[in-house]
């Protein structure tokens, strides 16, 4: 039996073995980059290394100050590497984020990093992306115009609801989030450009052409994964 919690804190653990004294690191979110945060928060205690870590939600800052890392922002800092997880991850090392609602601040600071390392389990790698619905943070006002616009352009959108609250999630930037089912993603690029391009969206989940490395935890090892054509966009 696949342990996935195990592999992602193997893949979590190696991750923080990349990360050097004097860097500032991107702080990803989600289950998988929880552990990854724990341990480098361990990990700088132990060594007594100075890293400042640029969060990118409220779950990786609250976590990142409950370990000890400080923490500082985009204005202040360039960042030299980041990592984060991956809802899916295709054969061309494009991505798939957002299932915690993270994505706008996610992308902006994974594509800003010098060096962006995507670590996932397993079961996240596919041949091609799509399994995994695109998510696309509106504003509210543009609920409507957005949905017409998606299912114009054969999206299956629907509003994620809010567990243990009523009413739609509501992310950090105080938007709605419209999770776009495709039947089919031939080009994640292009996709990602088209998505961006409707008015009221303000990001969607496609990352295309960013990542540098994956690290994958698999039932007995872990396996690493490196791009040649990574697109810097900053």
């Amino acid at each position: 039996m696949i342990d996935k919690e195990l592999q992602k804190e193997n893949v979590g653990i190696k991750a923080t073995k990349l990360i050097k004294d004097g860097q500032v690191v991107g702080l990803g979110t989600g289950s998988t980059t929880q552990y990854f945060i724990k341990h480098l928060g361990k990990r700088i205690q132990e060594e007594e290394l100075d890293i400042i870590g640029i969060p990118t939600s409220y779950q990786s800052l609250i976590t990142a100050k409950d370990v000890g890392i400080k923490t500082g922002t985009l204005d202040e800092y360039d960042i030299d590497i980041a990592v984060d997880g991956a809802d899916e991850i295709d054969s061309n090392m494009d991505l798939i984020k957002g299932g915690g609602a993270a994505h706008t601040l996610e992308k902006l600071i994974d594509s800003a990093a010098k060096e962006f390392i995507v670590i996932i389990d397993e079961s996240k790698s596919v041949e091609k992306l799509g399994r995994f619905p695109v998510p696309i943070e509106i504003i509210p006002e543009a609920l409507r115009i957005v949905k017409k616009t998606l299912t114009d352009i054969n999206g299956f959108p629907e509003l994620r609801m809010g567990i243990n609250k009523d009413g739609p999630v509501i992310t950090d930037n105080g938007n709605f989030i419209l999770d776009t089912k495709f039947e089919e993603i031939n080009n994640p690029k292009e996709l990602e450009s088209i998505l961006n391009s409707i008015p009221g969206v303000l990001e969607n989940g496609i990352f295309a052409g960013i990542v540098d490395q994956a690290i994958i935890g698999q039932e007995n090892d872990i396996k690493t994964k490196y791009n040649e054509n990574r697109e810097i966009y900053s």
